[in-house]
């Protein structure tokens, strides 16, 4: 049987490229952006079963009453896809109130707005399967990347939380985590370069320099393969809970997590002094 699909963020990007992978099998797809201009081609081609919706994943009702659209057009919904967001760019003294607040609200509290819509629904199904898109920076932190960093980390978090909540409702949820793809004419898109920028302070301006050319070259995913084993996850019957996607990030990985593990280790009589189980002498 076809699915049903909720798309944040899918006028371009992977967000574009899950929607006309799953419109080319044969599945249903509301696809929701904050302008809907793009999508003039999808709908000729495929009449009603694309459904485009304009909603900005901030605007909490604007998101309740897209959800509540999309199953008054096609009766139901099986795959939520939280996609919608971007990455702010800057050292931690150098971020604004704002650019922090707004790196929140449309990567966290976007994510919470669309849940909260689908989740009735997908309870009264007694179904229903959440994809959650974070990042690989959900999982380790490098610099210049505290804001995206900070939002990632807690959709990981969330999710994980969400996963253990909605298991007996027979719902599933994973946290998708890619690393970088090319979604802008076949490169690697530059995040030094994305048009979310905080303003550099002079004592910055040596990383950045730094940063601008680690990050040249960098392999890139193909946006068409990611979309293939998006559609392959959501016909899962026990899907994981996390699945890495692209690549180069799993050895950082794996050396990440074992420098945390040995870093703890390392650190256990201080942990148990803490705990007043040690005492230590002065």
């Amino acid at each position: 049987m076809s699915k049903v699909w909720f798309i944040t963020g899918s006028s371009r990007g992977l967000g574009r490229e899950f929607v006309e992978a799953a419109l080319g099998r044969g599945d249903k797809v509301a696809a929701t952006a904050r302008g809907v201009e793009g999508f003039a081609a999808l709908t000729e081609q495929y009449g009603d079963a694309v459904l485009p919706l304009a909603m900005d994943v901030t605007d909490r009702a604007a998101v309740a009453a897209a959800v509540e659209a999309a199953v008054a057009h096609f009766g139901r919904i099986d795959v939520v896809v939280n996609n919608a967001g971007y990455a702010q760019v800057g050292a931690v003294e150098e971020l604004s109130e704002t650019e922090l607040r707004d790196q929140m609200e449309t990567n966290v509290f976007g994510a919470v707005w669309v849940v909260q819509a689908v989740l009735p629904h997908l309870r009264e199904q007694g179904s229903g399967h959440i994809i959650q898109l974070s990042s690989a920076a959900g999982l380790i932190g490098m610099p210049l990347g505290g804001a995206y960093h900070a939002s990632k980390w807690a959709v990981e978090g969330l999710n994980e939380a969400l996963a253990a909540e909605v298991a007996g409702f027979g719902i599933k949820v994973t946290i998708v985590e890619p690393g970088g793809f090319a979604t802008r004419k076949g490169k690697n898109p530059d995040p030094l370069d994305n048009g979310h920028m905080a303003t550099a302070l002079p004592a910055y301006v040596p990383l950045r320099a730094r940063l601008a050319e680690a990050v040249k070259g960098q392999p890139a995913g193909d946006p068409a393969a990611s979309a293939r084993a998006m559609l392959k996850l959501a016909d899962l019957d026990r899907p994981p809970l996390r699945v890495l996607w692209g690549l180069g990030f799993y050895p950082m990985l794996q050396k990440a997590y074992a420098d945390r593990l040995q870093n703890w280790a390392d650190w256990q009589d201080l942990s148990l002094e803490a705990q007043g189980e040690l005492t230590v002498p002065e």
